[in-house]
């Protein structure tokens, strides 16, 4: 009987603890996606680094893939960046194991009421020479020089006959979905744009249609001046927690002036790009001691159409949880920390 009565004493409690702190829904402004902020269940900021990453297994009897492209039989590269010394700094190439065939142009195909094409596009690898040096632990001339990379790359692939979107994105850790451990990037380029991205372009559109104003223009300012999400800043770029986080820490990069199209950015801009995403990504990674994370590039697609009311940006995701049966069945993701709280502790990190 006491125990029951105590049961029933801790229930009261947590009801209360609850009432306290509700539950929030959050709407994505671009997207009208829903996420969720669970204040109820709210983790304190240094609570998430107690998640070690799982370690990328290596064999130290074989040459690494990336280290020793030659060897290893890495196709011919598309790009590679030398130093005074005549060894490599950078280099982009093919993917031995691509997901989309090279080349090839695209066929249409139909099988009763489904339709289907060929996967023709291209994926490349962007490799930078330490074989433990990650973005976090870069100096801004060398994030830099992965910010060329990226934009050479999609400009040289954007004109190609089967490609009418590019993305570029990043995993770090296995969890992210890295499988070597040396550090890179990829870029795809695809017949068909992301459907995600195809949500950003409809809610950019339609934001702009009834409030006249870019709506990523409209987070940026309202951020700026409230200031209690931002993370980081300079003269042309600003990173910040969204305020519909779909994940706890998670950042955007954004340029502060309206810019449809990454491969647009101006020399004297990258600079700036490459300290506000250094940044960013050496600040959690000392805050949640080096989780496993994606980062992507969001731009408007090099389809041939016009998208004047998209700002491109980077995202991004530490993988600060895994979803579970109400993720996968609602599509709605849960973050345990407000992402006001998240940024507060990542501008507190040097």
């Amino acid at each position: 009987m006491d125990k029951n009565k105590k049961n029933d004493k801790t229930s009261i409690s947590h009801a209360k603890d609850e009432k306290a702190q509700p539950t929030e829904l959050r709407q994505d402004l671009v997207t009208g996606d829903w996420v969720v902020i669970a204040t109820g269940r709210a983790r304190r900021p240094e609570d998430f680094a107690s998640s070690k990453r799982e370690v990328i297994e290596e064999n130290p009897e074989k040459p690494c893939f990336f280290c020793y492209p030659e060897e290893t039989e890495q196709e011919k590269d598309s790009l590679i960046y030398r130093l005074a010394d005549g060894d490599w700094s950078l280099r982009v190439f093919p993917n031995k194991f691509p997901a989309f065939a090279r080349g090839r142009s695209v066929k249409h195909k139909e099988e009763g009421p489904y339709f289907s094409m060929d996967g023709a596009g291209y994926h490349e690898l962007v490799v930078t020479r330490d074989h433990r040096k990650q973005i976090a632990e870069m100096n801004i001339l060398e994030v830099a020089e992965i910010v060329d990379a990226y934009q050479e790359r999609y400009i040289e692939l954007m004109n190609k006959k089967s490609v009418n979107f590019i993305e570029i994105f990043h995993n770090h850790g296995k969890e992210a979905g890295a499988s070597i451990s040396h550090p890179h990037s990829q870029i795809m380029a695809i017949p068909v744009i992301s459907p995600y991205v195809q949500l950003e372009l409809d809610g950019a559109e339609r934001y702009h249609k009834n409030n006249k104003h870019c709506v990523y223009c409209t987070m940026i300012e309202w951020e700026a001046e409230h200031k209690k999400r931002i993370v980081f800043e300079n003269d042309d770029f600003i990173a910040f927690c969204p305020f519909s986080s779909r994940a706890a820490f998670e950042v955007w990069v954004l340029p502060k002036k309206h810019k449809p199209y990454f491969e647009r950015t101006a020399d004297k801009e990258k600079l700036a790009l490459a300290e506000a995403l250094q940044v960013a990504v050496r600040k959690i990674y000392a805050a949640l001691e080096d989780p496993a994370y994606n980062f992507y590039i969001h731009t408007a697609p090099c389809d041939g159409k016009d998208y004047p009311h998209f700002h491109w940006h980077i995202e991004i995701l530490p993988r600060t949880a895994n979803w579970a049966g109400f993720e996968l069945s609602t599509g709605i993701e849960i973050s345990t920390i407000q992402p006001e709280v998240a940024a507060e502790y990542l501008r507190k990190i040097d």
